[in-house]
């Protein structure tokens, strides 16, 4: 054994996760598969994919499978990517239609390759959900836009329920992880979010390092922003080449953010170790 995989610390007992299994999870695999659609659910290996599938919630990653960012910390695929598709707010959205899904999460790769970042690709796709399934209820998980506000705001306009925009993590840690990303733009893109009708919500993974202090901050910036729902999970690597975890954290301290997230003013915190920014999403909407 080598001395890089004896420093890894082992998976604890309560990260463990459960096969994926039921009838409408089953259900929704197989739509993914016919329309050739990009989840994150698939392409993050989600622990709570069969969770959230059997529960009537997916997520879509539109604008392609390749990023132009290289996050340390992040599974997809970088490189140069393809033309966008055309055709792919049609077709989410009529698989939207057929999943039959009472929430939706639309997320995308990062595509600093295009003139306007995937914006209009971002509000076609929002607008084309929309018509075609008027009773779904909407999240995005939008990228930072290279902090362009009237980008942010353009996708604001076509009226999602909820945008979020993930912090990822603390400010000291941002540059070692998030590339190209940065801490106080992010915060930024929430403000912006803040100022359209929609819940503006942001997420965090625990275990690269970041002190208790450094989370309570991150808090504290986030709601002066104007976020109004925040999710805390575990990072877990999703390969040895991406940056390793340095600690595994309980899931009492979890709980304990989860409580001071509330106390200081969140609507919503969702907060253990298998939390992902999609959790329990259809609940948020009302935040």
């Amino acid at each position: 054994m080598s001395e890089s995989s004896q420093a890894r610390p082992r998976l604890p007992r309560w990260m463990k996760m459960n096969l994926p299994k039921g009838e409408s999870y089953s259900k929704v695999k197989n739509l993914v598969n016919k329309h050739e659609l990009h989840t994150i659910c698939t392409s993050g290996n989600c622990p709570n994919i069969g969770e959230c599938w059997n529960r009537g919630t997916a997520t879509f990653m539109i604008l392609g499978e390749i990023c132009t960012r290289n996050c340390k910390f992040c599974g997809v695929t970088t490189g140069k990517p393809l033309p966008p598709d055309p055709n792919e707010p049609q077709r989410v959205a009529q698989s939207i239609k057929l999943m039959q899904l009472k929430h939706a999460v639309i997320t995308s790769v990062d595509r600093d390759d295009l003139p306007d970042l995937g914006a209009a690709i971002w509000v076609e796709t929002i607008r084309t959900i929309k018509e075609r399934n008027p009773d779904t209820r909407l999240e995005v998980l939008i990228p930072d836009f290279q902090g362009k506000k009237e980008l942010v705001l353009q996708v604001a306009a076509a009226c999602p329920e909820v945008i979020s925009h993930n912090m990822e993590t603390v400010e000291r840690l941002t540059p070692a992880i998030r590339s190209a990303a940065r801490y106080r733009r992010s915060l930024d893109v929430i403000s912006a979010i803040a100022e359209s009708d929609a819940v503006p919500k942001s997420g965090i993974m625990l275990g690269l390092g970041e002190t208790e202090a450094e989370v309570l901050q991150t808090m504290d910036d986030l709601l002066t922003a104007g976020c109004k729902v925040m999710t805390i999970g575990q990072y877990l690597a999703p390969t040895q080449n991406h940056i390793p975890v340095v600690e595994y954290i309980q899931p009492d301290q979890f709980e304990k953010y989860r409580t001071i997230g509330l106390e200081k003013g969140f609507s919503f915190v969702e907060s253990s170790p298998l939390v992902r920014s999609s959790y329990r999403a259809e609940q948020h909407v009302t935040a």
